[in-house]
């Protein structure tokens, strides 16, 4: 297991968005814009998303993932992980999206409707790049 390098935390504080790539039944990768968290203490990327959506369909069969994420204040500094989705939960699911929209919105609480449920999809770093 890798884990994200100190000097790249920050990009869990500000406003990253992050590509997560997961693979469809037919075997083709799906990439998806997200919102990026990381759990620094369990070492572990988070993406909070609905049951219903195809990243969480593709994690939940195949949970081998790649994210990218870019530096929203230098785009030459970048981040690739390479992991496993070890964990899908919807413990703690709507809080960890409403803090994500203070962070991203600079609103309170997440605005939009919840059409199924909140998970959060717990990424394990295999490789660090």
């Amino acid at each position: 297991m890798a884990s994200i390098p100190n000097d790249f935390h920050d990009l869990f504080e500000k406003q990253t968005f992050a590509h997560v790539a997961t693979l469809t039944d037919e075997g083709l990768p799906h990439v998806t814009p997200v919102w990026i968290d990381y759990d620094a203490d369990d070492n572990r990327l988070l993406v909070n998303t609905e049951r219903h959506r195809q990243k969480a369909r593709n994690a939940a069969r195949t949970p081998g993932v790649g994210v990218s994420m870019t530096d929203p204040d230098d785009p030459y500094r970048h981040l690739s992980v390479i992991g496993e989705v070890e964990e899908l939960t919807t413990d703690g699911a709507r809080a960890h999206i409403d803090k994500l929209a203070q962070r991203y919105m600079d609103a309170d609480e997440y605005p939009n409707p919840i059409e199924s449920e909140r998970v959060i999809l717990r990424i394990r770093p295999d490789r660090v790049m």
